[in-house]
This record gives C-alpha cells, structure tokens and sequence, in this order.
C-alpha cells in the first residue's frame, strides 16, 4: 500500500554530513526526513569502518566511526528527524510550484520543498552472490534487505553471511519464521561477540541451524524458491528454503542520482559553493556527492557545507521570513530548541 508523506525537507544518505544537516536546518525550525539505503544511520562510517579510528574530526584528537555516528544521532536527536531505513530514491520530479515529489523503492512518495543529497560516494548497493539465475528469484523470495518482517513471519529462511547484518537479522527473525538457517563460509564471524554468542545459543537449543559451507545454486519456479543447495566440505547439501537472504557485503555506485537531470563531474554532482546548490534549484548536495573547484572529501568539509545550505533552504522554506542569525553559546531561543536552556 503506497505510503505519502510531506515535509519541509528530504535529506538522502544519513552518513555524518546529513546527519549533521539535520541539525543546522533543525536550529532554523526546519522538519527534514532521511532515507538511506542502508538499514541504520551512519553511511560509510558505520558501515565501512564503524571501528576505525577518525583523527580529523575537530575537538575529537581519535573517534570512531560509530561514535561519530552515535553522537551526531545524539545531537540532533531535539529535533526529531524521522528515518527511512534500507529504501532507494528511484526519482525526483519538480513540480509546478517549484516543490519537488521522490519515489522510493518501498513505494512511498514523498512530498518536500527541498531536497539534500547527502549520499557519500553514491548508493550502497548489495553484491550478488555468484549464483546461477538469481535475478529470477530476486525480490519475489530472494531480498537483500529487510524491509517488512512480516513478509518472513512462517517462512523457511536462509540467511548467507558472517556479518553484523547477519546475526542481527538471525536474531530478530528467528522468533516469526518456520525454520532458520544461517550459512557461512567459516565457523568465524565480522560481528558484535554479543549477537554472535546469542546467535550460538539459539543453535545449540535448536532454535537456528548452522552450516558451514557457500551456496551453490537455487531450486524453485515463477520468481519462487523451494531449496537452496550448498557446497560443504562433507559435499552438497538441499536445504528446503522459501526465503533466502544473502549478506555478500556492499559496493558503491551513483546509482539512479545520475539520472536525476544534475550536472555531474566524474560522478560526483557539481554545485555552487555559496549555497552547495545544484544545477536544479532547490535540489542541494553536500559531503563526497558533491563537487567545486578546490573540493575536498573531508568530513569536516562537509559539515560546513551543511551549514550554508541549511541557511539557503530556510530562504526556500520560508521565503519572505527575516532570519537572524545566531550563536548556541549565546542565544537562549536555541538552547531552548536543544533542551539545554
């Protein structure tokens, strides 16, 4: 069922340079949206390297990727900016009254005066396992993603992976599905120890199954899957599976951004360095999406330009409105705002 939603802003990509938008536009009573491919906020920080340390963030001498995460999300968290996790913006229409419409992948039409694409280096998207016809099962009973739960409630599941988005799906899924199992390469996991011990536990109550081995090939017909066959050391194993979700990783890409009728510069989207508007007015960019003479790809580049579009949308936003402009550290109509006043 089609979901429509309104609102003054839609940021895309919720890694820190959007997330620290939300803040800048928040201060100026701003309401935005956020949807990012990925099934948590944080974009290449958190996905990429959430434990890696960060030396030029300013005020922070070592963070982590996940810290900067969680404390960007603490931030702005007054101002409470509504997420829409693991969904792909697959067009922007600018319409009469100079608003724009985007469609997702998840079938929600969003409504907004502004748009912000915040999305790093393009789009994460999810490696195909080198399996023979996939493409027939995908999105019918093969997903790389998932975005309703009850869409697995009762089903025989298959989860490919050693990752976090692994474990964390074996664990929130394995209450609601017929039979669970997870399948990986080596009886060793790139995950948080606490869903991995967890994950251990259901499969010695029986709870989960666990083999280890890659799959093979798929059985099934009309977009539907019925077994999933793997290769093992102890030789082929036929798991029966009406669902299949493989967590090969990710890659970037531009994606569908390249064709949104922007000016692009070796796939990267060329703005102005006044506002960081785009080639279409109201459309901005910000972070490693964007290009201008002198451009560099740091996060901190990115929080600045942050600012200075937040100032130009409020002028789109509310156009007429006088706009003061004003310091946290003095001003008690924003520590207000921040709940700290």
């Amino acid at each position: 069922m089609s979901t429509e939603i309104t609102t003054d802003v839609v940021v895309i990509g919720a890694g820190p340079c959007g997330l620290f938008a939300a803040f800048e536009l928040g201060l100026l009573d701003i309401k935005c949206h956020f949807i990012d491919i990925l099934d948590r906020p944080g974009g290449q920080c958190a996905e990429l390297y959430p434990e890696k340390p960060i030396y030029d963030i300013p005020a922070f001498p070592m963070i982590t990727g996940q810290q900067l995460t969680d404390n960007l999300m603490a931030q702005i968290a007054p101002f409470s900016p509504e997420f829409h996790y693991s969904r792909m913006v697959n067009s922007i229409e600018k319409l009469e009254d100079g608003s724009f419409k985007l469609q997702t992948d998840a079938d929600e039409t969003f409504y907004t005066k502004v748009v912000v694409i915040a999305a790093g280096g393009g789009s994460f998207q999810p490696k195909r396992p080198p399996v023979p016809e996939i493409e027939q099962f995908e999105n019918k009973s093969v997903f790389y993603a998932v975005r309703k739960m009850e869409d697995f409630r009762g089903q025989d599941v298959v989860i490919v992976g050693g990752g976090d988005s692994a474990l964390d799906w074996t664990l929130n899924l394995q209450p609601i599905v017929r039979t669970l199992t997870l399948v990986h390469r080596r009886d060793a996991f790139k995950a948080a120890p606490a869903s991995v011990n967890k994950m251990k536990e259901l499969v010695a109550e029986g709870k989960v199954n666990f083999q280890l081995g890659q799959i093979a090939k798929l059985d099934g017909k009309d977009g539907q899957i019925d077994h999933v066959h793997l290769t093992t050391d102890a030789g082929d194993l036929s798991i029966p599976a009406t669902r299949l979700l493989p967590f090969f990783g990710l890659t970037m890409k531009l994606g569908p951004v390249a064709d949104w009728g922007l000016e692009l510069n070796d796939n990267t989207i060329v703005v102005d360095t006044e506002k960081f508007q785009t080639s279409v007015p109201g459309i901005f960019a910000i972070g490693d999406i964007n290009y201008y003479p002198g451009k560099l790809k740091l996060i901190l580049s990115g929080f600045h330009e942050a600012a200075l579009m937040a100032q130009a949308a409020k002028s789109i936003i509310s156009p007429g409105e006088r706009v003061v402009f004003q310091y946290t550290t003095s001003s008690t109509k924003l520590q207000k705002k921040l709940g700290v006043a």
